[in-house]
């Protein structure tokens, strides 16, 4: 099932290995309501994977300019803060996935639209910051999903070429990313489903990282030479992996 042997894996972060846009999708939803308005969830569906300045972009357009941005930002921020207090849940099987992947000596990245703070806020709350070997976000490209370049900006700090990492997507913008960039691209649905057009763009469709996970162990063909990270970007590294 997989064309080439995998030398790295490249995670998204929100809605892949942990359930963050469900917390969002109330808060967006929140939000609206703080301020006598209505939100379509259809609206919130579309916002996903795309970085936060563009959503906020997005929402301006959405209510119009009379709309005060920084009123519904602050009410966002209050929403998600009180649900993010007592932690960031993760997603089943990702912690299974992980450990999995470790002990074949795989790199991993993380490849996301979300900020570096954002990243390492989450990650770190969730207990999963050091189980990665580098970290690429919207603030290291010039542009974010759909556009291939955090993938890219993924790989090139592992030193793997992106042909051999398998990359796990869960929306339909970050899985379009993942495939212009070249990578096998698996995709694992969080709340919108697949289109008809990102379908045909998968390596596979897996309901959930358990069945992700199967598919590694079945059809997988890895390859660790890379694992020294010789050729990584050290400077790029999260807390606790290398200098």
């Amino acid at each position: 099932m997989f064309p080439k042997p995998v030398k790295a894996v490249l995670f998204d972060m929100d809605g892949l290995l942990i359930d963050t846009e469900a917390v969002y999708i109330d808060a967006l939803q929140a939000a609206a309501a703080a301020m006598g308005l209505e939100m379509p969830l259809s609206f919130c569906h579309s916002m996903i994977g795309i970085p936060g300045p563009v959503c906020d972009g997005m929402i301006q357009d959405f209510y119009g300019p009379k709309f005060v941005l920084e009123t519904f930002g602050a009410h966002f921020d209050a929403h998600t803060r009180r649900r993010f207090e007592s932690g960031v849940p993760v997603k089943a099987g990702a912690v299974e996935l992980l450990d999995f992947l470790r002990q074949r000596r795989l790199p991993l990245a993380i490849a996301t639209s979300s900020s570096q703070a954002t990243v390492k806020k989450h990650l770190g709350r969730a207990g999963l910051l050091d189980r990665f070997d580098a970290i690429a976000t919207r603030d290291d490209v010039v542009r974010s999903k759909p556009h291939p370049d955090v993938y890219l900006e993924a790989a090139r700090r592992l030193g793997v070429a992106v042909e051999n990492c398998i990359a796990f997507e869960d929306s339909n913008t970050g899985l379009t990313a993942a495939h212009a960039a070249g990578t096998m691209a698996i995709m694992v649905p969080d709340i919108v489903p697949p289109s008809d057009e990102v379908r045909a763009k998968c390596l596979q469709v897996a309901p959930d990282l358990y069945a992700a996970l199967r598919l590694l162990r079945e059809g997988a063909t890895f390859d660790a030479s890379a694992t020294d990270l010789s050729a990584a970007d050290p400077s790029c590294s999260p807390p606790g992996r290398r200098a």
